[in-house]
């Protein structure tokens, strides 16, 4: 069941696609918004439109200590924070093997440990008031992986789903719920200018060039809607039966399913093996038919 009642958003990553979409729709439903960025004056239009309701609060979240300042001005300004997003992120493309070590650490700064600066400032917060909502943005690649040239981009989202498990387990006594966003493609700035396409070697080609040149590429633009996500994930946010993980598009729903029965199909048929490995099971047992693949 959908309430009806007033939350208070805390969002990282507002002033350009999927967050700034998602500060407008907890606008227009009514809420109030902190909306942090790196340059908290490209909100200056929803400031004008939604007045004091949308607080901009500059925010880089690779540094926790800025973390910490910008949750608790936005909590002395609505007097609680009822959802917490962790929505900034980027990802540079090239193969893991000619990755500058610099680039795919500053990037996982971001993606990984923006989520952990920002998540544990807000923890005190959040277990006072005896509940919130967390939402962690991930991807498809965090559910299904294997995009060639974004390896640090999918490291970090796959750490974010570690991360989040443990989270939610440790916070649930406190009443607070965790949910994990895994979108696919949606046409936002995440592959335009907010990305750099490094140099792709002749031998990568074939596999991180050809996803350079879909994402980049691909006409029409990604199909994902951002706008109709981001009031998805408000609607949600009202609820009381919140999933632990939300694929969003139609890419991400298959995917992830088809990846739920691979997964499921390769264990069962490697059960035997994988519990012959303790002391109290048969052993050896025979392995599954072996196949020249």
């Amino acid at each position: 069941m959908e309430k009806n009642t007033e939350q208070a958003w805390f969002i990282t990553g507002s002033s350009r696609g999927f967050g700034r979409n998602l500060v407008r729709a907890a606008l227009d439903a009514g809420d109030r918004v902190a909306a942090t960025a790196r340059r908290p004056e490209q909100l200056a239009d929803l400031v004008e439109e939604f007045g004091d309701r949308v607080r901009p609060i500059p925010l880089d979240v690779t540094d926790p200590a800025a973390a910490r300042a910008a949750l608790a001005e936005a909590h002395a300004a609505f007097g609680r924070i009822d959802v917490l997003v962790n929505n900034a992120g980027y990802a540079n493309v090239s193969p893991i093997e000619t990755t500058e070590d610099a680039d795919f650490r500053t990037q996982f700064e971001t993606n990984f440990w923006g989520v952990y600066n920002v998540t544990k400032a807000a923890l005190p917060l959040l277990r006072e008031q005896k509940g919130g909502l967390v939402i962690q943005f991930s991807s498809m690649g965090g559910r299904v992986g294997g995009s060639p040239g974004i390896a640090s981009y999918q490291a970090a989202k796959f750490a974010i789903d570690g991360f989040s498990r443990v989270l939610r387990t440790e916070t649930a006594p406190f009443g607070v719920k965790v949910l994990v966003v895994e979108p696919s493609g949606f046409r936002t700035d995440w592959a335009g200018a907010s990305m750099t396409v490094h140099d792709v070697p002749e031998s990568y080609e074939e596999t991180v060039g050809a996803m350079n040149r879909r994402m980049r590429q691909g006409g029409a633009g990604a199909a994902g809607d951002p706008v109709r996500a981001a009031e998805i994930l408000v609607r949600m946010a009202k609820r009381q039966d919140i999933p632990h993980h939300l694929p969003l598009g139609v890419n991400a729903a298959e995917g992830s399913i088809a990846m739920d029965r691979q997964l499921l199909a390769e264990d069962t048929k490697w059960r035997e093996v994988s519990r012959s490995a303790d002391f109290a099971e048969a052993y050896p047992v025979e392995f599954p038919p072996d196949s020249a693949s």
